[in-house]
């Protein structure tokens, strides 16, 4: 029962995070550098659509980072001169424009976080001309001077309230340079423990190593006899244990991507910030959704019981969940919520980025 209820708080593939971590950054000084944090990312953040081969998530972009996600990574194609948010050739309902416009619209409502942005082009073999173009175009439109698209590593101080952008250009820096950074990335699954190995001893390293320089450490990974969801099932686990084991202990893991990350492992991942913060990171309390009424299929297997949530502090004696966000839909760019007017909007490109 026990491995049960770890299993679901470390792995998560319904549409609500079980607790939020809205502004778990709010209490941390603003002279910490983004490499000495420990930070809970996505892989594919943004891949909500095409089955299980190439699925990533399933929490939508609002819900992510409610939970505390602060790393994103979207995948581009240049279409018709947008650039629109892709997994492989599936067009994932989603603009770039769309991605950092609501992204700045919960920065907006919690100035005291930050989010890196990992903007990638997909499939670049087949890259067309003009991507660089018109992702600067859009960093510069869309920004509205909350962007930090240096290649030093800033300050949390120097970016609260802004989005952090990661890219890999060849020909122009438009953020920090993803090449430079200290990365594990074994995508192409053969064997999902040699998968958690690799990543386990990457994050050992980190544990012990440079916080200088800002290290990636991704969970996820896909294969031809394997998916994102499996993968993840099985190495998300791993990871809360290993994570578990040192809870408690002064330590920075970089930033660590997943694939259908539990709220209990952003939480630990979270509370491993702890030592810098001013004030105990705590979940906030929402209103539980109604559950949606569905089969009984695979899921039901990691149902955590009443008795063990209660040990955990997340359900109360009468069974009421303590931390439950209100519903979040899918949302797609065609019809985005209004956004408040920013205070301050510079579109020239300053110190801090556009």
């Amino acid at each position: 029962m026990e491995a049960q209820c770890q299993h679901r708080v470390a792995f998560d593939c319904t549409p609500q995070p079980t607790a939020c971590f809205p502004d778990w950054m709010a209490g941390l000084p603003d002279a910490l550098p983004l490499s000495c944090l420990s930070v809970p990312g996505t892989h594919d953040s943004l891949s909500l659509f095409g089955g299980r081969r190439l699925r990533c998530q399933s929490w939508g972009l609002e819900a992510q980072l409610a939970a505390g996600i602060r790393f994103l990574d979207v995948r581009c194609k240049l279409v018709r001169g947008e650039l629109q948010v892709y997994h492989l050739c599936t067009f994932q309902r989603a603009s770039l424009r769309g991605v950092l416009h609501r992204t700045l619209r919960f920065l907006h409502a919690h100035p005291g976080e930050a989010v890196l942005m990992r903007i990638k082009e997909e499939l670049p073999i087949f890259s067309r001309p003009g991507f660089a173009a018109q992702l600067r175009r859009c960093l510069l439109e869309e920004g509205q001077g909350h962007v930090w698209c240096q290649e030093e590593v800033p300050t949390l101080g120097q970016v609260r309230g802004k989005i952090v952008v990661l890219e890999a250009l060849a020909q122009e820096v438009l953020g920090i340079p993803y090449e430079q950074l200290s990365i594990s990335d074994a995508w192409n699954v053969l064997s999902l423990e040699r998968k958690w190995a690799r990543a386990q001893r990457h994050l050992e390293r980190v544990a012990s190593g440079n916080t200088t320089t800002m290290h990636l450490t991704f969970c996820s990974g896909n294969g031809l006899f394997t998916c994102p969801e499996e993968v993840a099932r099985f190495v998300n686990p791993r990871c809360y244990q290993h994570l578990q084991h040192w809870r408690g202990q002064p330590v920075c893991w970089g930033v660590v991507i997943m694939d259908f990350p539990g709220a209990g492992l952003v939480q630990l991942i979270v509370e491993s910030n702890s030592m810098h913060a001013s004030g105990h990171i705590t979940a906030s309390p929402s209103n539980p959704p109604t559950p949606p009424q569905h089969r009984r299929g695979r899921e039901d297997r990691y149902h955590i019981p009443t008795a063990s949530l209660q040990q955990r502090g997340w359900v109360s004696q009468r069974g009421q969940l303590h931390s439950l966000p209100a519903p979040v839909s899918i949302r797609t760019d065609a019809a985005p919520g209004p956004m408040p007017l920013l205070k301050n909007v510079d579109t020239q490109r300053g110190k801090v980025g556009f």
